[in-house]
């Protein structure tokens, strides 16, 4: 199906966001942004989140002192400089791994398909680590159902974490989960036919208002793009590598 095509877009941040205790309901805490804000959501709108916040809200927190590394995992905390703890967690939570310099970053394939820094594991300061959303497609799903329920307009969800490249210093936004948006589009011009990865690019975009470290905004929507609505096919859709089972930890 083609997208309907997109010559302008605005996006803004959901500000001052609360910061969340694990358990927290993240679809009421945008909606309580939105009434403290006088901000209304329209159908049509994206609201792209972080996933850290997501991980929080669904309690992926692990205790670093009940990580027991592996002889692989100390070799390889002593070459990238990262504690031991957490480059087991990397191990468990991916299928296979390579370093993008000779002192790292570690690229993992986590066992939900993404090829990520670190398998996406985000530090919780020197005694824990917070682990992905169990089911980012799953954990979208859920938020944009209940954003509809409280808001009444038919909106899309992206969840959106940030990663480098082997290839380049630095760190963007990709997605990990998606609903109510297709994941890919279609764009034809002069005979030829691309698929583009939609939900990447508004990740992305998404991103700039996002910040990375200390931003402290985890929530963007971005209004006026054009996509196929109502899809529940997921960026796990988009995927090469289909999930697999994480190891469990040492």
């Amino acid at each position: 199906m083609m997208t309907t095509p997109t010559s302008g877009f605005s996006a803004f941040a959901l500000e001052p966001f609360p910061e969340l205790q694990p358990g927290t309901d993240l679809a009421s805490a945008i909606t309580d942004t939105l009434t403290r804000t006088g901000t209304a959501l329209r159908t049509g709108d994206i609201v792209v989140v972080a996933s850290k916040v997501v991980s929080i809200a669904e309690k992926r927190y692990v205790d670093l002192a009940g990580i027991s590394p592996s002889p692989e995992a100390v070799e390889l905390s002593a070459r990238t400089g990262k504690p031991a703890e957490v480059v087991q967690l990397i191990l468990d939570n991916s299928t296979e791994h390579f370093l993008a310099t000779e002192r790292g970053p570690i690229i993992a394939r986590h066992t939900l398909g993404h090829q990520l820094t670190s398998a996406g594991i985000d530090r919780a300061g020197t005694e824990g680590a917070w682990l992905l959303p169990a089911d980012p497609d799953s954990s979208a799903r859920a938020l944009r159902d209940a954003l509809i329920t409280h808001t009444g307009a038919d909106v899309a969800v992206v969840v959106a974490d940030s990663d480098g490249r082997a290839d380049r210093r630095g760190a963007t936004c990709i997605s990990i989960g998606a609903a109510g948006v297709a994941p890919l589009r279609i764009t034809e011009h002069d005979g030829k036919r691309q698929e583009e990865t939609l939900t990447d690019m508004i990740a992305a975009a998404a991103g700039i208002i996002l910040g990375q470290r200390g931003r402290g905004v985890p929530v963007a929507v971005l209004r006026g793009i054009g996509y196929t609505p109502f899809s529940d096919e997921g960026v796990t859709a988009m995927l090469h590598h289909t999930p697999a089972s994480p190891r469990p930890h040492s």
